[in-house]
């Protein structure tokens, strides 16, 4: 018996040339990273103490998870991502279902309403830190002569005000992704089943409900487990408002982990707390994909 050697023809040969750029920079800054974060997660990796480092064990996650902060930064999280999420989806829901009809201007509302997706997260961050300001801010500024307050507030100081703030800021940048998603979806529904839903005597509620939800259904899922993990994954915005502060009091666990890198130098923690980010977030898609039955959304 001869064994065949698998040999390329030309075609494929072309073919695996041109993706080997590509399969090389999927290794290179996807799955090496990945593999190496899990090594360095179970080892003393100091960077101001780069001749001891050493296996480890679970001490690195024991030590993120018996800090005194660590309650706190999970509840920080849960509240960043759920609230973050449901205002995101309702405002966004609702833009998309207002420049689903045609009206005079609709390309340049939609524009302004796109605009905030296009801009840096980091960016973003510092120009509410601006708005959100105790001192010279312009929120402070129109509240004080609308007069609901009656002295400024340390909303980026001050800790009971400091987590709405920059959720407050998250909710408005995320809104332009779920219209747009949603609009895209929504401009896909066949206008018979509108018709057929308004000779049934369905009248604009009911369409909603029976018809364009059921029918942008996988986009909502699929949209919505996005936003989850790109929330969770974005500690660009808190930075550039808060840098996690006043005291540690708008930390999430993406955060925490630049705070390791950024100002501890303690690689060794910051990958333990990437582990655990990466463990919370494979059982949430899991258990949502499993639990919304996402293979079947969308089925009248």
């Amino acid at each position: 018996m001869k064994l065949k050697l698998f040999r390329l023809n030309r075609t494929q040969t072309f073919i695996f040339l041109c993706l080997l750029p590509t399969i090389l920079l999927v290794f290179g800054f996807t799955y090496y990273p990945i593999v190496k974060g899990i090594d360095v997660a179970f080892r003393n990796y100091s960077l101001f103490n780069l001749s001891d480092v050493r296996y480890i064990g679970m001490d690195n996650f024991k030590t993120v998870t018996s800090s005194a902060q660590f309650g706190t930064i999970l509840k920080n999280t849960a509240l960043w991502v759920s609230i973050s999420l449901v205002l995101q989806f309702v405002i966004g829901f609702g833009v998309a279902l207002l420049m689903r009809r045609s009206f005079r201007g609709r390309g340049v509302y939609q524009g302004f309403v796109f605009y905030s997706w296009a801009l840096s997260g980091f960016l973003i961050g510092i120009i509410w830190r601006w708005l959100f300001n105790g001192q010279i801010g312009v929120v402070n500024d129109l509240l004080l002569k609308m007069g609901l307050i009656s002295e400024r507030i340390g909303f980026l100081s001050d800790p009971k005000w400091a987590m709405f703030s920059v959720i407050v800021a998250n909710v408005w940048y995320g809104v332009a992704f779920f219209a747009i998603m949603l609009l895209a979806a929504l401009q896909s529904v066949p206008s018979e089943l509108y018709e057929a839903a308004e000779i049934d005597g369905a009248g604009s509620f009911g369409q909603l409900r029976h018809v364009t939800i059921p029918y942008i259904m996988p986009t909502i899922i699929s949209t919505t487990a996005l936003r989850v993990i790109w929330i969770f994954n974005f500690p660009d915005l808190i930075y550039g408002m808060t840098n996690g502060g006043p005291a540690g009091s708008t930390h999430i666990l993406t955060t925490y982990m630049l705070d390791k890198i950024v100002f501890s130098g303690d690689y060794g923690q910051a990958s333990a707390i990437g582990i655990i980010c990466i463990a919370i977030l494979v059982l949430f898609t899991t258990f949502y994909l499993f639990a919304t039955r996402a293979g079947k959304a969308g089925d009248f």
